[in-house]
């Protein structure tokens, strides 16, 4: 009897995406963290707030000091090295998950950011980036008046450079 991993996701992903799956990339891809290529999914998250661009960033059991972050234009780039401590010649395992590998996530920032502003902070494996936006990118308030008050206004400043005019 053959044993096959059973993955529970597999179950609750709906047809849609199954399809997208088999189209770009095939039904036998894991659904795994740490894949038997070397190279790691790096789960993100992205959002924004009125003055940052923050990206928090899951990578379980990596230093800090094996993580390098770049921004070029509005491209931001995750990436390092994983690899367990612990070397146990490999014949005596059962079974084996864990991997050593790279990682690297690349993805396009929603707004432009102030790179020189940025700050990393790894907390419990998770990788939290404070990008704050450049001005131009950061929304502005505009008030509404009423059509009434637009136009006392503008009558307002027009009588006043009139009488800078005639002094």
């Amino acid at each position: 009897m053959t044993m096959m991993r059973w993955e529970p996701l597999w179950e609750m992903m709906p047809l849609r995406q199954l399809m997208d799956r088999l189209a770009g990339g095939g039904l036998a891809k894991p659904l795994n963290l740490w894949p038997e290529s070397g190279l790691v999914d790096v789960p993100i998250d992205v959002y924004q707030t009125d003055k940052d661009v923050v990206v928090k960033a899951t990578l379980p059991a990596v230093n800090a000091e094996d993580v390098q972050i770049s921004i070029s234009g509005d491209i931001l780039t995750i990436k390092g090295e994983h690899c367990e401590e612990e070397v146990v010649n490999e014949v005596d395992y059962f079974h084996r998950e864990r991997r050593c590998g790279t990682f690297s996530r690349s993805l396009p920032l929603p707004v432009s950011v102030d790179s020189d502003k940025a700050d990393a902070v790894f907390d419990k494996g998770v990788l939290t980036l404070t990008l704050p936006k450049k001005e131009e990118a950061k929304p502005k308030q505009i008030k509404a008046k009423h059509k009434g008050a637009a136009k006392a206004t503008e009558t307002k400043k027009t009588k006043a450079k009139r009488a800078k005019t005639i002094k």
